[in-house]
C-alpha cells in the first residue's frame, strides 16, 4: 500500500500532461480535423516555455514559470494554425499536414535553441512549477496522500479542464456546432453554421492545449528544453483520445492509465514479481501500452463521421 501512495503523485504527473493534449486532441476531431500534430505542438509549447522561463527567471522568479507556460500555450496556437490553415483552406491532407508539423517541430526547436542558447537545448532553469499541498484536504485518510499532498497543481489544472471542455463540447451552443461539423459538416451548413470557422476553433483550441501540455510537461518533468523532452507523449495522447471514445471522462481513465504505465518503469525493481525482469522492459511498457490499446478498441469505437474528410460544399 505504501508503494501505491509513493507512486501516485508520480503518475498524476506523467498522467496531466496526457490527459491536456488529448482533450486538444479532442476538439479537433469532434469539428472534423485530426490533429497527429499534437506531438510537435508539444514540442513548440515546451521550448516557448523552457525558454522564457529562463530568460525572466532572474527578474521574476516566482512567476517565470507560469509566464512561460502562457508563452507556451501562445506558440502552439500559432503553430497549430499551419495545421488549420493546410487542412482547411488547401485541404491538404490532414494526417500528411499533421506529421509534416511533427518533423518541422523537431528541426525548428533545435535551429532556435542554437540560436538564442548557442546549443541544441535551452539552458537549465533553477526551478520549474513547484509541488502544492492543500491545507486540510492533506489530512484525509488515503485520499489526502494520494491526491492533496506534494502533488503538482498541473494535475488539478487538467480536473479542470475535463470538466470545462465536458461543458462546453456537450452543454452548449458552440460545443453542438462543433460536433456537428465533424459529424455531417454539409448538414452544418445548411443550417447557416460557418464549417471552416467552427473547425479553424478546434484546429486553434486542440494548439492551445497541446502547447499547455508541453509546457507542463518540460517544467514539471524534466529541468531544460530538448528535442527528447516530449519523448512520444503527443502520440500517448492521440491514443488517449481513442481509447477514451473521445469523451472528456473517458479521456482522463486513460490519460492516468498512461501515466500509471510510465510511473511503473520507475517502481518496476521494488515490485517482488518485476523485480527480475529488465529496465528496458518497462521503459518502453506505455508505448506497448499504447499499440495494444489501439489493436483492442480501434475497431469498437467509433470517432466523429467526418474527421479526416475534406469539406466538400457542393457534397449531399
Amino acid at each position: 500500500m505504501n508503494l501505491i501512495l509513493e507512486m501516485f503523485p508520480i503518475a498524476l504527473m506523467f498522467g496531466a500532461p496526457i490527459v491536456i493534449a488529448a482533450l486538444g486532441g479532442l476538439f479537433s476531431e469532434r469539428s472534423g480535423i485530426v490533429n497527429v500534430a499534437l506531438e510537435g505542438i508539444m514540442m513548440i509549447g515546451a521550448f516557448a516555455a523552457a525558454s522564457v522561463t529562463v530568460l525572466l527567471e532572474p527578474s521574476l522568479p516566482g512567476f517565470a514559470p507560469w509566464i512561460g507556460i502562457v508563452a507556451g500555450m501562445l506558440a502552439g496556437l500559432v503553430f497549430s494554425s499551419i495545421h488549420a490553415f493546410t487542412s482547411i483552406n488547401l485541404k491538404a491532407d490532414q494526417v500528411i499536414s499533421g506529421t509534416a508539423l511533427n518533423i518541422l517541430a523537431g528541426g525548428l526547436t533545435v535551429y532556435l535553441c542554437q540560436i538564442f542558447f548557442r546549443q541544441q537545448r535551452t539552458r537549465a532553469f533553477s526551478s520549474g512549477l513547484r509541488k502544492i499541498t492543500v491545507p486540510f484536504l492533506e489530512d484525509l485518510p488515503l485520499v489526502g496522500k494520494m491526491f492533496f499532498r506534494e502533488i503538482y497543481p498541473t494535475f488539478y489544472v487538467a480536473l479542470a479542464l475535463v470538466v470545462l471542455t465536458w461543458f462546453v463540447v456537450f452543454k452548449t451552443p458552440f460545443g453542438l456546432r462543433l460536433r456537428s461539423c465533424g459529424e455531417n459538416p454539409q448538414a452544418a451548413a445548411s443550417m447557416g453554421i460557418r464549417v471552416h470557422g467552427m473547425r479553424y476553433a478546434g484546429v486553434l483550441l486542440s494548439g492551445l492545449f497541446a502547447g499547455l501540455a508541453g509546457s507542463t510537461m518540460v517544467l514539471t518533468q524534466d529541468i531544460q528544453f530538448t528535442v527528447t523532452s516530449i519523448h512520444g507523449t503527443g502520440f500517448i495522447a492521440l491514443a488517449s483520445l481513442v481509447f477514451g471514445k473521445w469523451s472528456p471522462w473517458g479521456v482522463l481513465a486513460a490519460g492516468m492509465f498512461f501515466g500509471f504505465s510510465q510511473t511503473l518503469s520507475l517502481y518496476a525493481k521494488d515490485i517482488p514479481f518485476l523485480e527480475k525482469l529488465p529496465t528496458e522492459a518497462f521503459y518502453v511498457l506505455p508505448y506497448v501500452l499504447t499499440i495494444v490499446a489501439l489493436i483492442l478498441f480501434a475497431g469498437k469505437t467509433v470517432g466523429p463521421k467526418a474527421a479526416g474528410e475534406i469539406y466538400d460544399q457542393g457534397k449531399r
